[in-house]
């Protein structure tokens, strides 16, 4: 097994593709570092680190249409599988046509979970529209990950591009969620900052809700994050980086100056993702 998994990895683009203008935006908002966008030295990156990375992108079509950038996830993944763990991707927007790419990710791809964006793809997780496509996801027995808090996407533009933060507030719509498909693994990616305290509530509460610390450098971790971390949700904090936006060694670097107990570290780094995606 790897030193840690990256439970929360932005895939490259295919070769052929620039950075999209949202893709600069956000590398401007974060003060992204360099990185590399060649899938053979992506793939040697996170080899060089000895971690292994759960990949992904998010799909923000407004229609459904036969192009799926679930196709090229599956490739990295299926060229690189000591590396790589692949995650899809579906709008719930999308209907029935989300259910069935969503089965085809697992069923025909081999991608063990997915990656949502309820801000980008504006939608509340709780909303009964939704409840066939959560349904089957927790009928496959994957997990499903889900941004919460507010976005860098468009921050510091005006009015944010127009994009509500809304979607992403732990209560209810997450809630809600882990109550109404009780054997759905739900994770709250990200601290959900301005409601952090809301998140720890609910991964506390729900057995099956976890929270990945992705999207932020620990150092800026809240007192009361760093001590469920360290108590109550030493089981359920899984480490991740949000590559490229913050790269693992960003992460890996600030994560060794707070305070969490030697005992719990791999437990973040490792164990915890290991048991959740079943390796």
């Amino acid at each position: 097994m790897p030193a840690a998994i990256d439970i929360h990895v932005h895939a490259p683009n295919r070769p052929a593709e620039g950075r999209t203008e949202r893709q600069e935006q956000m590398r401007r908002y974060f003060g992204a570092e360099a990185t590399p966008e060649d899938p053979d030295e992506f793939y040697q990156y996170y080899k060089d680190r000895d971690q292994m990375a759960v990949i992904f992108t998010v799909d923000g079509r407004e229609t459904f249409t036969g192009e799926s950038p679930n196709d090229w996830v599956a490739e990295l993944a299926r060229r690189f599988p000591d590396q790589f763990i692949g995650f899809g991707t579906v709008n719930p927007n999308h209907g029935a046509a989300a259910v069935r790419e969503a089965r085809r990710c697992v069923e025909e791809l081999g991608l063990r979970g997915f990656k949502f964006h309820p801000i980008t793809q504006r939608f509340e997780a709780n909303d009964p529209a939704y409840f066939d496509l959560w349904g089957a996801i927790q009928e496959m027995g994957v997990p499903a990950l889900f941004h919460t808090g507010q976005t860098g996407v468009g921050a510091r533009l005006p009015g944010q591009g127009g994009y509500k933060n809304k979607y992403g507030k732990p209560y209810p719509y997450f809630d809600d969620l882990a109550a109404d498909f009780p054997n759905l693994t739900v994770i709250m990616a990200h601290p959900s900052f301005p409601w952090i305290d809301e998140q720890l509530s609910i991964a506390n509460v729900k057995s099956n809700v976890y929270l990945d610390l992705s999207g932020w450098s620990p150092k800026y971790f809240s007192p009361n994050l760093i001590q469920y971390c360290n108590s109550l949700l030493q089981d359920k904090a899984l480490y991740g980086s949000d590559f490229p936006m913050i790269t693992p060694d960003r992460w890996m670097r600030d994560f060794a100056t707070i305070a969490i107990r030697d005992e719990v570290r791999p437990k973040i780094l490792l164990e915890n993702a290991k048991k959740l995606l079943k390796l």
